[in-house]
């Protein structure tokens, strides 16, 4: 339709006119959402899972949320209890206009402090309808998917936060096979330890015949472009948080996942 200029409107340096408004039609559809929708809350200092995550969400009618979770620069037991409490507000800020499938806390570690059965019940006081996850839940769930018992762990926590999931992983019916750290607190030197050092830390631990598969610990640790070549190195399955994590929000839905991520665990096959 022609705008029409009968009317008068200024304009700087322009003459007299008003274009007319024209009412559009539209049709409704069950939005980007239409499979299932995702929700995931990401420490603020994370700088690793959005990189890692993205693609993984990307086919039709799947959609997925970010929201943000106060969180300190340094990973203590003090400074992840804290963040029970803010669970539920940093929750509210995901999109309530249809249902949440699954809400995921993406923090290994406050997991651990927290427990996961707290962190879901944070999470359902917002959205009481759907599943939850964490990634240590979510590695638990890829370790009894797998079959393993013997788990070789890297880590870049330091000793508190550490033996805190080790003991929680144990309780799970696991056996820590072997274990290392690079002792670090501070997140934002964890976003930038590199993926070569990740995978020499994987291979030494998984290189231990006790080990029947290795997690490698934290969403904040850069994993996914070395995965692959770790475990044709170990030959073993490497679990890494951020995988384990995008997997499970998506098994929790209904997903396919094969040949969606990287690893084993998404080649369905250890």
């Amino acid at each position: 339709m022609a705008p029409n200029y009968s009317a008068r409107a200024r304009r700087p340096n322009c003459l007299f006119y008003e274009v007319a408004e024209v009412k559009l039609p539209f049709t409704l559809d069950q939005g980007a959402a239409a499979k299932a929708a995702f929700g995931v809350i990401i420490l603020q200092a994370d700088e690793t899972l959005e990189s890692e995550f993205a693609g993984l969400f990307d086919q039709p009618g799947l959609a997925l949320y970010h929201t943000r979770i106060p969180s300190g620069a340094e990973v203590t037991q003090e400074s992840l209890a804290r963040m029970e409490r803010e669970m539920p507000h940093a929750a509210a800020l995901l999109p309530s206009a249809r249902d949440l499938d699954v809400v995921a806390y993406a923090c290994t570690s406050g997991a651990t402090i927290i427990g996961p059965e707290k962190v879901a019940g944070a999470i359902h006081t917002v959205h009481p309808k759907a599943k939850t996850t964490d990634p240590l839940s979510a590695v638990i769930a890829a370790c009894r998917h797998f079959g393993i018992r013997n788990l070789g762990v890297v880590s870049p926590y330091v000793a508190e936060v550490c033996t805190a999931m080790n003991d929680l992983l144990e309780q799970n019916g696991l056996t820590i096979a072997a274990f290392g750290s690079f002792e670090q607190s501070e997140e934002a030197v964890v976003a930038r330890i590199t993926p070569q050092s990740a995978h020499d830390a994987i291979c030494a631990i998984g290189r231990n015949d006790a080990v029947d598969a290795v997690f490698a610990s934290c969403t904040n640790l850069r994993t996914f472009e070395i995965i692959d070549s770790a475990e044709a190195a170990i030959g073993k399955p490497v679990i890494t948080s951020n995988q384990a994590l995008a997997w499970h929000m998506l098994t929790l839905a209904d997903v396919a996942t094969e040949n969606l991520g990287p690893g084993m665990l998404f080649r369905g096959r250890p």
